[in-house]
């Protein structure tokens, strides 16, 4: 039973096209392929509703997707550019033909700006390698979202912007000291988005490719010390994404299991395609 994904691509295409020459894929294009990792009869289509001009689905189009995902952008939602606004419609369409949605750190952001919600850049600073002691509200107890996540875990993550005040028809369902909002679920008109402020597509080996690339910023707001010492972080990554049983550096980073293993740090991902995905193409009597 195949299931058809849209990937939602955030980035203006001189983001995407210097990401894929850092790691060899789009973001979106990643995404697809960690989707595909975890069902192997996921087939994905990618759209860019960033660039001008862009072909994007309309009301039947949506309606006749499984699934929806929406990735992280480098863009900031309160600037109210033109390729913002036009994310934003999208994620109005996407509500309204009541496909199963999900986002990752803009995702959320653009899902909740869609919803009547704001955003904006958060007091604390920047949440970046990982957000730390994540646990869950009391509404996120026995949310399938977060289904097999423990008490408390850390994720992949990187962004500024934060959700500052959720739609009317939100829950918000973990958070950590830094992002009042690390996950939640929203409704409008008649469709669901579950979202993470967090990154669970990202593996290390990824997010040390976006980092290497940040090295400036990661020394300016004192997150390392030296352009030296980021570079021997970044290195650590890369060698656990090789090898998660190096028990050392896990441990010299403080990093666990709900990190290290692909199946535990896209455990969002995963109950999203059981939880939501799948139920959904079930009432819905596709083939």
């Amino acid at each position: 039973m195949a299931l058809r994904f849209l990937v939602v691509e955030g980035n203006t295409r001189g983001a995407r096209q210097a990401h894929k020459a850092a790691y060899g894929l789009m973001p979106s294009e990643s995404y697809a392929a960690v989707l595909g990792e975890i069902e192997s009869d996921i087939v994905c289509d990618l759209a860019f509703p960033a660039d001008e001009g862009a072909n994007l689905p309309d009301a039947a189009g949506l309606e006749s997707y499984d699934g929806i995902v929406l990735t992280g952008s480098h863009l900031n939602i309160y600037d109210a550019t033109p390729d913002i606004l036009s994310q934003i419609d999208l994620m109005r369409s996407i509500y309204a033909s009541r496909t199963p949605s999900f986002g990752s750190c803009w995702g959320l952001q653009v899902a909740a700006v869609a919803a009547g919600g704001d955003v904006r850049k958060n007091p604390l600073g920047r949440e970046i390698g990982f957000a730390r002691r994540i646990t869950r509200t009391q509404a996120g107890q026995g949310h399938p979202l977060l289904a097999g996540r423990p008490a408390s875990y850390d994720a992949p993550a990187i962004h500024l912007d934060m959700v500052t005040m959720t739609p009317a028809d939100a829950v918000v369902l973990s958070t950590n000291a830094v992002s009042e909002v690390q996950s939640a679920e929203i409704t409008v008109s008649g469709g669901t988005f579950w979202g993470v402020q967090y990154h669970p597509e990202f593996s290390l080996g990824e997010l040390g490719v976006i980092l290497a690339r940040r090295i400036e910023m990661l020394v300016g707001e004192g997150f390392c010390r030296t352009p030296e010492e980021a570079a021997s972080y970044i290195a650590d990554l890369n060698a656990l994404h090789a090898e998660p049983t190096r028990f050392d550096l896990a441990w010299r980073h403080g990093l666990d299991e709900e990190v290290l293993l692909p199946e535990r740090r896209t455990r969002e991902l995963r109950n999203f395609i059981e939880h939501r995905v799948k139920p959904e193409k079930s009432a819905r009597g596709r083939t």
